[in-house]
């Protein structure tokens, strides 16, 4: 009998999973899209043609599958449970900003073998080549992963089922009027 649910666990699991690399994935490919179509339209300005789609929708990709390892590996889970969710999700949202640093240095390094650079050449073209651009790329991206990580420290309280109702389902009219205005408080 434990055999034949075996099988359904891991099939929910998988949906649950894929579920989340899809919705995490169309995230970060709507936030990489949006700051590739920025620099795009300012390199425009300059007559530097730059179509960064591709890029953005492959970065969506392989960021989100790092986080999701992130996650399953327990990274960044060492505040969870005791502190206020404020704390959590900074401290998440750093640990990954850096494991996403890490990787982009070293995805630079393997892009710059294939190309025949070296080491240094490779990484002197790390978040745009000068402190100032890895800086604004880093708190870029940082402000990327903090409202994701709040999103999911709160359906890590609430349940995620409850946090999707909240955002997706309409409102029931009665629930609205019974909750009291900010004038109709005692304070």
């Amino acid at each position: 009998m434990a055999t034949s649910k075996k099988p359904a666990v891991y099939r929910e699991r998988l949906k649950t999973e894929l579920r989340e690399f899809a919705v995490l994935s169309i995230y970060l490919f709507i936030c990489f899209a949006a700051l590739a179509a920025f620099k795009a339209a300012i390199l425009k300005a300059y007559g530097v043609s730059f179509v960064p789609w591709v890029f953005a929708a492959i970065k969506a990709l392989v960021s989100a599958k790092f986080l999701l390892i992130g996650r399953m590996f327990g990274l960044g889970d060492g505040l969870a449970r005791t502190y206020p969710l404020i704390i959590s999700t900074l401290y998440r949202s750093f640990a990954f900003l850096f494991v996403l640093t890490f990787l982009t240095v070293i995805e630079e390094i393997v892009m710059g073998y294939f190309r025949g650079e070296s080491i240094a050449d490779s990484l002197a073209s790390v978040g745009g080549g000068t402190l100032w651009q890895v800086i604004a790329t880093s708190v870029i991206v940082l402000l990327i992963l903090i409202p994701w990580f709040a999103f999911r420290a709160l359906g890590e309280v609430v349940g995620d089922e409850t946090l999707v109702r909240l955002f997706f389902e309409p409102r029931q009219r009665n629930e609205i009027k019974s909750r009291p205005g900010p004038q109709e408080c005692d304070t």
